[in-house]
């Protein structure tokens, strides 16, 4: 085995201060990587990054509002003078505004759309070109099933979602050579802190509809996601792996 197969890989999820992101941070820690934990709440990546620490896994906490450009290339400039190289690419950070289009502001718009969808670019852009130099790595795009479906009330969220999807087949086929892939996991329904504010007969409503019978963890995804970092996966690229218990069989 070479020794750059036997180096440990470092990733960068955002969003990793909770849910899906704090999920995934923690798997891709359990399976030998260097993790950064980004999150706008340096409390929450604090959290998250000592939690890792402290069942034996390596992480740091990395603040930044993924919103800004600026903030993006500010703490990639940190981060590419610490390593050599970004090994894994996790863009999970996502918010929601959520309105009916001709009642939504224009900021909430906006706002949906830097934080879902630009901060993937400014983040892929300032990390990427290293990993062509190095002729490997992984870029992991978070979006969601309502991308492929939509969903009344959240055109601002399926339309950043359904762009990351678009951004990543053609940044596939401009990086394939170099090594690097680049995919999109797809989730449906997953409980997280605010799936679980919900009243009950409303969750069991929602898995009513779900053939699986249940909503998806955060485990779910970030399984999903250590396979898209691995070697093993090399051959797969340009692709949208769906993890929604069957409630879309796109």
């Amino acid at each position: 085995m070479s020794e750059e197969n036997t180096k440990q890989k470092t990733a960068v999820v955002t969003g990793a201060g909770r849910g899906i992101g704090k999920a995934i941070a923690e798997a891709l820690a359990r399976d030998g990587m260097q993790v950064y934990c980004v999150s706008k709440s340096e409390s929450s990546c604090g959290s998250a990054a000592q939690s890792i620490c402290e069942s034996g896994g390596n992480a740091h906490s990395l603040p930044v509002d993924v919103s800004s450009g600026e903030q993006i290339r500010t703490a990639c400039e940190k981060l590419l003078t610490e390593n050599e190289c970004i090994d894994v690419l996790v863009n999970n950070a996502g918010i929601t505004h959520d309105n009916l289009l001709f009642r939504m502001e224009e900021d909430d718009w906006m706002d949906v759309i830097n934080t879902n969808l630009n901060s993937c670019f400014h983040w892929i852009k300032a990390i990427g070109r290293p990993m062509t130099r190095k002729r490997w790595g992984r870029i992991i795009n978070i979006s969601s099933v309502v991308g492929l479906t939509g969903n009344a009330g959240q055109a601002n969220y399926a339309a950043s979602k359904a762009g990351m999807i678009g951004m990543s087949k053609s940044l596939a086929q401009e990086v394939a050579s170099r090594g690097i892939t680049v995919n999109c996991v797809a989730p449906g329904f997953i409980t997280t802190p605010m799936t679980d504010a919900l009243p009950e007969a409303q969750r069991e409503s929602l898995a009513a509809n779900i053939p699986a019978g249940r909503l998806g963890a955060g485990n779910d995804i970030a399984a999903a996601c250590v396979y898209l970092a691995s070697d093993e996966a090399a051959y797969v690229t340009g692709q949208t792996l769906h993890v929604n218990g069957g409630m879309a069989m796109v």
